[in-house]
Formats: C-alpha cells, sequence, structure tokens
C-alpha cells in the first residue's frame, strides 16, 4: 500500500469498498473501518443530548430499549465514531442510527427469537454463526457497560465526557479483543455494534434510522422505486430521487 493510501478515512473507505445498502456488514468485509486497521479521525463534532423534539437534525422518536439516558448517549457516541460526521453528509448521531438499534433490540433482533439459542457454548471459528448464550439486547447491555468501565479505568472520566480519539483507543480494544467480556468475547460485540450502525445508516427510514434517505443519498441509491421501464434503455447515467417504503 503506497503512503498516500495509509490515512484513507473511514467516510473514504465506505465510498471506495462498495458496501451494500440495507444489508448487514459482516466483519471481514469492512475489517478495520475503525480502529487499527485504518488511520484518520474525522472530526467528531456531534453531541449525544437529545432533548426536545430534534436530536441533532434527527427527530427524536421515543426510546423502547434505553430506559437510561446515559446508556443510550454511550451507544450513540460509540455509534458516531463508527460512522461520522464530515463534510461529505451526516454520521450516524443525525442519521438516527441510535434509535435504529434501540428499536432492533427491543424487537426480534435483540432477543434472538427466530434463532437457535441452545448449548453447548464455545468461541465459533470465523466461518460459523452466532455462538454466545447471550442475546443481542444482553450483549449490548453488556457492551455498553464495558465500555463505560474502560472510560473510567483508561482516562478517569464517563464515557460521554472523553475525546473522540479516546473512544476510538476504547473501541480499537474492542475491536482486538483486548477487553474482557462475560459470555461472548468483546470482539463480537463489537462486530454487532458495527454491523447494527452500518444498518441503520443504509435501512429504510421506516426502522428508526437513515433519517431523511441521508444514507441513501451519500451512495447514490435510489430505494424503493415502482419501476424502471421508463429509464432502463436510457444508454445516460439517471440520478434518481430516493424512496422510501412509505412513499407509496
Amino acid at each position: 500500500m503506497s503512503s498516500d493510501n495509509k490515512n484513507v478515512s473511514r467516510r473514504d473507505f465506505l465510498k471506495t469498498a462498495g458496501v451494500a445498502t440495507g444489508t448487514l456488514v459482516g466483519g471481514g468485509l469492512i475489517g478495520g473501518l475503525i480502529g487499527y486497521n485504518v488511520k484518520g479521525s474525522p472530526k467528531d463534532t456531534a453531541t449525544t443530548e437529545h432533548k426536545g423534539e430534534k436530536h441533532n437534525g434527527a427527530p427524536d422518536r421515543g426510546r423502547m430499549f434505553f430506559t437510561k439516558d446515559e446508556d443510550f448517549n454511550i451507544l450513540a457516541k460509540a455509534t458516531e465514531r463508527i460512522f461520522p460526521k464530515d463534510d461529505i453528509g451526516p454520521g450516524a448521531i443525525e442519521l438516527g442510527v441510535p434509535y435504529f438499534i434501540d428499536g432492533q433490540l427491543a424487537g426480534q433482533y435483540g432477543s434472538n427469537a427466530k434463532e437457535y439459542m441452545q448449548g453447548p457454548f464455545d468461541v465459533g471459528a470465523p466461518t460459523q454463526g452466532y455462538q454466545s448464550r447471550l442475546n443481542r439486547a444482553q450483549i449490548f447491555t453488556q457492551g455498553i457497560q464495558v465500555m463505560e468501565q474502560e472510560a473510567q479505568n483508561r482516562f478517569k472520566k464517563r464515557f460521554v465526557q472523553i475525546e473522540p480519539k479516546e473512544i476510538d483507543q476504547i473501541l480499537t480494544a474492542l475491536q482486538k479483543d483486548e477487553v474482557k467480556m462475560v459470555g461472548v468475547t468483546a470482539a463480537f460485540f463489537f462486530k454487532l455494534l458495527r454491523g447494527a450502525t452500518l444498518e441503520g445508516v443504509y435501512s429504510d427510514p421506516m426502522y428508526g434510522g437513515n433519517y431523511n434517505m441521508e444514507g441513501w443519498k451519500m451512495k447514490g441509491f435510489p430505494g424503493h422505486q415502482m419501476s424502471y421501464i421508463a429509464d432502463i434503455e436510457s444508454k445516460d447515467f439517471k440520478k434518481i430521487k430516493p424512496k422510501a417504503l412509505g412513499e407509496h
């Protein structure tokens, strides 16, 4: 890799990596979206406060899983470092990603309702599926507690008070599995957190994320069009205004 490519930003990586919109992005595809594989830290100007009717430009939709503001704000801070705001577009907070994850954890995703959850339990190979005895809601709950504890141990501050580069240190430690968790590896929690963040960026807005379809607009994704019959024969590139499911 040339020296010109070593400092590629996370958002630049997303632009060139061919991330599939609207789908869960696995650990291998993005690799070091945040952490030790990619250098560069776009300035984090977002805040996790969510008072009033707006939440950094996105409506305050209300929460279904996180009952404590502190826990929700820790989640928001972490997602913003995974998908930060920059000159290309909004970050995870403005896109409503924390609300998307909150809603998912309150439903079947959080309870693993449709998945086999019986033993034996062991650390699986990368090619194997879900291996933990804990469901996703329990893993996220523990993960947020661990991030808070790591902030206090490392920096003597609450997670929501530390600097972006310090958040990156904690997330990198999770990604490299250097932090102890119970019933699950830290690396697996980081994989869930990163995947859920990207799903929230590119999901249909009806699920709480991708506010105003801004995630789709950044990727040039047209959303859910009724038909492409009028454009399919054209040799010219067509820029189509995206449509959400709720618009049909």
